[in-house]
């Protein structure tokens, strides 16, 4: 495997698969993705683009906080994440359930 392969694999983790994620495929033609926390927009579109082979119109990324959670009344906290929102242009698709 050459280095742009592994950065492929290394941006996206997984997709997202939820009802909210579920209804924007389905309405918006937008799906959702765990990334990586150091990638960026351009890293997220190219990475979508070379491994479904799709046309990318927009890409929106955020930080998920962690919770904090307690356990036996000893405090602690889940890491947080990186998730983006993709939008394909019109008459594209990916079979994500196929990728899951």
């Amino acid at each position: 495997m050459n280095s742009s392969c592994e950065k492929i694999f290394g941006v996206l983790r997984s997709p997202r698969v939820s009802e909210k994620s579920s209804r924007l495929q389905e309405i918006s033609n937008v799906y959702v993705f765990e990334v990586s926390s150091d990638a960026t927009k351009v890293d997220v579109k190219n990475a979508v683009e070379r491994l479904f082979d799709v046309k990318v119109g927009v890409v929106r990324v955020l930080n998920v906080k962690g919770k904090s959670k307690s356990f036996r009344n000893r405090g602690g906290s889940r890491s947080g994440w990186r998730k983006a929102y993709v939008r394909l242009i019109d008459g594209q698709s990916i079979d994500v359930a196929a990728s899951v």
